[in-house]
């Protein structure tokens, strides 16, 4: 019943890690989601290679009388959805032991 505040969600999502950052994985972004606070971000051509095309980045956090709150979000297909993002992957089951066997 208790909505989170904008202030609230936006330190969440700042200090947000994951297993690829507590491993510190050579392909993890230090900060896998950036908070952009100009009006018109987050833009492709301008942000789509925040921490190296592998971050989320995410603007225009605002409430919303229908949803709570808005937002916009943009990642990288190419890099964090395939290339990348498929390293990433092959790091994180190396780091875990999965090909220990092989």
């Amino acid at each position: 019943d208790k909505k989170p505040s904008i202030e609230e969600i936006e330190r969440v999502w700042s200090e947000f890690k994951s297993l690829p950052q507590e491993l510190n994985l050579p392909s993890a972004p230090e900060h896998p989601i950036v908070i952009r606070h100009e009006e018109n971000r987050p833009q492709p051509r301008r942000d789509r290679e925040t921490e190296k095309g592998m971050a989320s980045v995410i603007g225009r956090l605002r409430p919303c009388s229908i949803f709570d709150v808005k937002f916009v979000a943009l990642s990288h297909n190419t890099k964090r959805g395939a290339a990348l993002g498929g390293i990433l992957n092959a790091e994180l089951l190396k780091a875990k032991g999965y090909f220990d066997n092989l």
